[in-house]
């Protein structure tokens, strides 16, 4: 009996088609791409004085705010939604700054967490920044939606 012999080509073939179901589904065991695109780092400084408004789903804080930083400090923040409202009356200090974002970002990353992404905008400063420790709790997640960002102000 003789043994066949695989071709060169469907070897080939076969190499190809495992090396592109392995890229197709990232490994399963590496990061995504999506992961990795989310790691990227800024060199956005974050200024003394600028507006923003923040759009966040925590568990501790959830609604819409619109927020004055003033000397690196959140100096005055005004709830747009009810809950936002309620919020920034009984839960002063609560709202953070955008570094104090940033900060959390980092820290989420150190901690290994399970996700820990963020896009920016071309001048560098975060416009979303998404986190979940551990992706099988259920009330460790948080999103935050960074918008009308105004760094000229006095």
């Amino acid at each position: 009996m003789t043994a066949a012999r695989p071709r060169p080509h469907s070897v080939s073939a076969a190499v190809l088609a495992g090396t592109l179901l392995c890229v197709a589904t990232a490994c399963a065991s590496g990061p995504s791409a999506s992961a990795e695109a989310g790691k990227a780092e800024t060199t956005w400084e974050e200024p003394a004085s600028y507006d923003y408004t923040l759009t966040s789903a925590t568990q501790v804080l959830a609604g819409t705010f619109r927020v004055k930083v003033r000397d690196g400090t959140v100096a005055q923040v005004t709830g747009i939604d009810a809950d936002s409202r309620r919020q920034s009356r009984e839960l002063p200090g609560q709202v953070p700054t955008m570094g104090e974002l940033l900060k959390r970002l980092d820290q989420a990353r150190r901690d290994h967490a399970d996700t820990a992404e963020a896009e920016y905008a071309a001048d560098g400063h975060p416009l979303r920044i998404t986190l979940d420790e551990d992706k099988n709790a259920v009330d460790d997640e948080a999103l935050y939606v960074i918008s009308s960002y105004d760094p000229t102000v006095g």
